[in-house]
């Protein structure tokens, strides 16, 4: 019964925030706060409940599991995702920590635990705006994310400290895992497209990261974040961490309504949440003035640092480790800044147009390498994804083919590309930015060797949507991807393997049957 009615008001209420144009988890806090204060005269028996509290733990680590799936070093280790985080990071600790360990009479820890907690933006509430506005891919998508994920690994570093785990011998064997990489990929090419993919994930997030983690004396939720990245440069990483969204969404629920349950807030908890709020103004500004020094357009910075501005589950999560007692008023803080920032974001690029006039000037005169425009020339042929298969494509044209042109989104890769004398140049295909100032006017033909699939789908849409008439190849090693590309506005799309078994049956061909091959002489024929 009493789970009934956890549904019941978590849907109901999740239903109204998503019909006010906020995310369904603000819905949640509430719902956990209506049983909350329903639980004495209807004797619901919410505190401490044992089923709610794993539900909510398994939440957290799927949460972390999928975080893991897209971390992308390459997307990390650039100047403005890991100096803009820790930058951010250090200066808010240090403004907020000495502002609360004075106003709230806290000791040095807990002012310093609680001013991290501010510190995070909500990974949950930017995914969500980016996915719905198709802009997790765009160069302010990646680098918003980029920053989160930073921050997700100091959350998780704090949570490490705060523990209190002693790591046993065992804990050494965590140097070992990327050895067991090629068995994680082989166990996912095998688990197919339903139900065992599903189990798949769960398996390794909860039972191999969370548990396995917690009894060599780690952190589960660190396990289940290391577990994920593991599989990240997998091809169906996307697929995994998409089929696992419903599961860990669900799961979501029950970590929210778990801490509305923890307690009603009261006059101080909304005080609080309050002043935190009337402070979420500079705690933008902090991010797009770090962006802009990091050369960021000011579009760029601008639309990112509106994505940040917000509180974090993290913040949340770190608490139910470390702050306990400040569960309840982080959470209607949470709440209020996504009611905030939801509106904010989807009106994000008309804000930007009303203030271009005066934010542009801020921007640095030496754009960022990621940004700068690209011109084709007379470009005739276009390969864009210079890895292995673009490389081979490249190197087969260009004897043919003097107006040839690669792209690709690697700068180690397109250093290597121009040292072989490749005309190679650094654009992001996924970028909708880069498509809006491509200037392309002899271009015939394009060949996508991108190794995501989504890359390729943009990239067709993008040039068809740019007016571009030419013909649009692709290759892709799974048979069920090529109708997808096919109406993503692709002409025709390869499957590799088979064209490996094309051109290997070629060479035998060729073998066997030589084109020079001597004529019999007539008196022999």
């Amino acid at each position: 019964m009493t789970e009934a009615l956890w549904i019941f008001f978590a849907f109901t209420l999740g239903l109204l925030a998503r019909s006010a144009g906020l995310p369904p988890l603000v819905g949640y806090l509430v719902a956990g706060f209506t049983l909350n204060g329903l639980a004495a005269p209807f004797d619901l028996h919410t505190e401490d409940n044992l089923i709610l509290r794993e539900l909510a733990h398994l939440g957290v680590l799927l949460l972390l599991f999928t975080v893991g799936l897209k971390l992308k070093f390459r997307s990390i280790i650039r100047p403005e995702v890991i100096g803009g985080s820790l930058l951010h990071f250090a200066i808010t600790c240090l403004v907020f920590m000495p502002g609360l360990y004075l106003l709230l009479d806290l000791n040095t820890t807990d002012a310093l635990m609680l001013a991290i907690a501010l510190s995070f933006s909500s990974t949950v509430l930017a995914a969500k705006v980016l996915e719905s506005k198709q802009e997790l891919r765009a160069f302010h998508g990646r680098v918003a994310i980029g920053i989160l994920v930073m921050q997700d690994l100091i959350a998780l570093v704090v949570m490490s400290l705060t523990a209190g785990h002693s790591p046993s011998v065992y804990a050494l064997l965590v140097f070992a895992l990327p050895l067991l990489r090629p068995l994680l990929f082989r166990l996912l090419d095998a688990s197919g497209h339903d139900e065992l993919l599903v189990l798949l994930g769960l398996m390794l997030a909860l039972a191999v990261g969370g548990i396995g983690f917690e009894l060599a004396g780690l952190s589960s939720e660190l396990g289940a974040l290391l577990m994920g990245a593991l599989l990240a440069k997998h091809p169906r990483a996307v697929e995994l961490s998409n089929s696992l969204w419903s599961v860990k969404e669900v799961f979501l629920v029950g970590f929210f309504l778990q801490i509305g349950m923890g307690g009603l807030p009261d006059d101080h908890a909304l005080l609080f949440a309050i002043v935190a709020a009337l402070l979420l103004p500079l705690k933008g500004l902090l991010f797009f003035g770090l962006l802009l020094v990091f050369r960021l357009r000011a579009r760029s910075s601008f639309l990112s640092s509106l994505l940040l501005t917000n509180y974090s589950e993290f913040g949340l999560i770190l608490a139910s480790v470390a702050l306990p007692q400040w569960l309840v008023p982080l959470a209607v803080t949470v709440a209020l800044s996504f009611i905030i920032s939801a509106p904010l974001n989807r009106l994000a690029h008309p804000l930007y147009a009303r203030l271009a006039r005066y934010i542009d000037p801020l921007e640095s005169s030496k754009r960022h390498p990621d940004e700068q425009p690209v011109s084709l020339g007379d470009t005739r042929v276009l390969i864009i994804g210079m890895g292995r298969t673009g490389t081979a494509a490249y190197e087969e044209l260009r004897h043919t083919e003097p107006r040839l042109m690669g792209l690709d989104s690697d700068p180690a890769r397109l250093k290597g590309h121009r040292t072989a004398g490749r005309n190679v140049s650094f654009a992001d295909a996924e970028d909708f930015n880069f498509w809006q100032t491509l200037d392309m006017p002899e271009l015939e033909a394009v060949i996508l060797c991108l190794h995501d699939i989504e890359g390729k789908k943009i990239a067709a849409r993008k040039l068809r949507e740019r007016g571009f008439t030419g013909f649009i190849a692709a290759h892709t090693l799974h048979e069920d991807e090529v109708p997808q590309i096919r109406e993503a506005g692709a002409d025709d799309a390869y499957l590799t393997m088979n064209e490996t078994g094309v051109a290997l049956a070629g060479h035998v061909n060729q073998h066997l049957n030589p084109v020079d091959r001597t004529p019999l002489p007539e008196s022999l024929g």
